[in-house]
C-alpha cells in the first residue's frame, strides 16, 4: 500500500535531500558521516542523497575527493559556489538595490542608486529597479551562478500570497502589483521571469536576523524577539519560536502607526500622533534642524540619511542629539505596548536603528523599564534584552536574497532549481 500525501517515497526522497542541502549549507564543510549523525540517518542512507547533489551541482566535495584521490571519497562536502543564486531587491523611498547571494550565503553581486521614489508612480520606479536586475544577473552567469529567484522589499503592507503592495504611505503607493513590471526580470539564458516574491521590508529584516545574525562568532537571536526598523517609516517584525508572526491578513508588526501619543500631528496612515511622527526619519531630520536641502546631499543609498543624523550626532550637534532622544522615547513607548502583549525574549534594533542605537537606545530602554509590566513581574531591573542588529541597514536587502533561496532549499533537484555544473 503506498501512503500518501508528503509521506511517499517521493516526499521522503525530497525531505532527506532538504535536510541534507541545509545541513551541510549551514554548518559546512562537513564529512558524509558528521551529515549523518546530524540529521539522524545511516551513512549508508545519506550516501545516494548526497551523491544526487554532487551531481546536481549544489555540493561539492573538497580535500581528496576533490584533488582525485583513489578509494571511496574521504572529502568534506560543502554547498557549490556555483549553480543557483539569491536575488534580492529593495525599494525605499530614495534608494533601490539589487544583490544576489550564492549557496553559501556570500554577496556576489551588489548595486545600489539613488532614487526619488517618494509620490512616484510605480511604473517609472520598477523600470529602473529592472535596469538595476538586469545589471547585476547579466554578470553571474559568467561565474557559474543562475538566478533562482527574485523576493523584492517594501516599505509597506503586502497582501498575503500576493505579489500586491496594498499601502505604501512613504511611497505614495496604494494597490500596486509589482509582477506585471517586473515580469521582464528573466533568467539569463532561461527565458523564463523569475519567481517573483514580494515582501514588507521588517519581515525580511527579521529574517536575515534569523539567517545570518549569528554568524561571524555573534550568538544567534533568540527564537522569540521583535525586531525594529527604521529608514523613512518605523516597521517591526514579529518572530515566535523562529517564525514570523504574519496575522490574519500578513500586516503584523506596523509599530510605526501604533499611536504614542494621540493627540499628536496627523499621520500619511490618517491617524494621529503615530510612532513615525517622532521617531521616522522625515521627523527625526526635521527635529535635528535638518534642512531638506541638507537631506538631500546625504549620500544614495540605504541608510544614507540616517547616516547624516548620526554624523551629526556624533560631532555633538546638540539639537540632533535632542531629536534622537525624542526619538528613542518614543519608541521605548511604543514597544512596551508590544512587550507587554507579546513577552518576547529579545528587542532587536535592526535596519537604519542600528546606526543610531548609541543615542536612541538609552531612552528606549528606560521606557521599557518604566512602561514592561513583565519586568516588575519577574523582578528584572528591566524589560527583555535589547540588541542592535550587526547586518544594519543591509538587513532587508539580504533578507530579500536569502528569501529567494529557499525554493531551492525545500526542493533541491526540482527542474528549475537544479544547478548546472561546467563541463569539463
Amino acid at each position: 500500500m503506498t501512503a500518501s500525501g508528503g509521506d511517499t517515497q517521493h516526499g521522503i526522497r525530497r525531505r532527506n535531500l532538504t535536510r541534507v542541502l541545509r545541513t551541510v549549507a549551514a554548518q559546512g564543510p562537513l564529512s558524509r558521516p558528521a551529515v549523518a549523525a546530524r540529521i539522524g540517518l545511516t551513512r549508508a542512507g545519506v550516501a545516494p542523497l548526497v551523491d544526487e547533489l554532487l551531481r546536481a551541482g549544489l555540493l561539492v566535495e573538497t580535500g581528496r575527493a576533490a584533488t582525485g584521490g583513489r578509494g571511496r571519497p574521504g572529502g568534506e562536502l560543502a554547498v557549490s559556489d556555483r549553480g543557483p543564486a539569491g536575488i534580492g531587491a529593495e525599494i525605499g523611498v530614495d534608494h533601490l538595490a539589487v544583490c544576489a547571494v550564492d549557496l553559501r550565503g556570500r554577496v556576489r553581486a551588489r548595486v545600489a542608486a539613488g532614487a526619488a521614489n517618494r509620490h512616484s508612480a510605480p511604473g517609472p520606479v520598477l523600470r529602473r529597479l529592472s535596469a538595476l536586475l538586469a545589471e547585476v544577473t547579466a554578470g553571474l552567469s559568467a561565474e557559474g551562478l543562475r538566478p533562482a529567484g527574485l523576493t523584492v522589499a517594501v516599505p509597506g503592507l503586502v497582501a498575503r500570497g500576493s505579489t500586491t503592495v496594498l499601502h505604501a504611505p512613504n511611497l505614495g503607493w496604494r494597490a500596486a502589483d509589482l509582477a506585471p513590471d517586473l515580469a521582464g526580470a528573466t533568467a539569463p539564458g532561461h527565458g523564463a521571469a523569475l519567481p517573483l516574491t514580494v515582501e514588507n521590508e521588517a519581515n525580511l529584516g527579521a529574517l536575515a536576523e534569523l539567517r545570518l545574525g549569528g554568524s561571524g562568532g555573534r550568538p544567534a537571536p533568540p527564537p522569540d524577539f521583535v525586531h525594529v526598523s527604521a529608514e523613512s517609516g518605523i516597521g517591526a517584525a514579529i518572530v515566535v519560536d523562529g517564525q514570523l508572526l504574519r496575522g490574519a491578513r500578513g500586516f503584523a508588526g506596523e509599530l510605526g502607526h501604533v499611536p504614542v501619543y494621540p493627540d499628536g500631528p496627523v499621520c500619511d496612515c490618517g491617524g494621529r500622533g503615530c510612532l513615525e511622527q517622532y521617531a521616522g526619519e522625515r521627523a527625526v531630520l526635521r527635529a535635528g534642524g535638518v534642512t531638506p536641502e541638507g537631506a538631500a546631499a546625504a549620500p544614495a543609498g540605504p541608510g544614507a540619511r540616517i547616516g547624516l543624523l548620526a554624523r551629526r550626532a556624533a560631532d555633538g550637534d546638540a539639537a540632533t542629539v535632542r531629536a534622537l532622544h525624542e526619538a528613542g522615547t518614543a519608541l521605548g513607548i511604543a514597544l512596551a505596548g508590544a512587550v507587554n502583549l507579546l513577552d518576547p525574549q529579545a528587542v532587536v534594533l535592526g535596519g537604519a536603528l542600528a546606526e543610531l542605537a548609541p543615542w536612541v537606545l538609552p531612552c528606549l530602554e528606560r521606557e521599557l523599564a518604566r512602561r514592561t509590566a513583565v519586568a516588575a513581574a519577574d523582578g528584572r531591573d528591566g524589560g527583555p534584552l535589547v540588541t542592535v542588529s550587526r547586518l544594519g541597514a543591509d538587513g532587508p536587502l539580504l533578507g530579500a536574497a536569502h528569501a529567494a533561496l529557499q525554493a531551492v532549499l525545500d526542493d533541491p533537484l526540482h527542474s528549475r532549481n537544479t544547478a548546472h555544473p561546467p563541463r569539463n
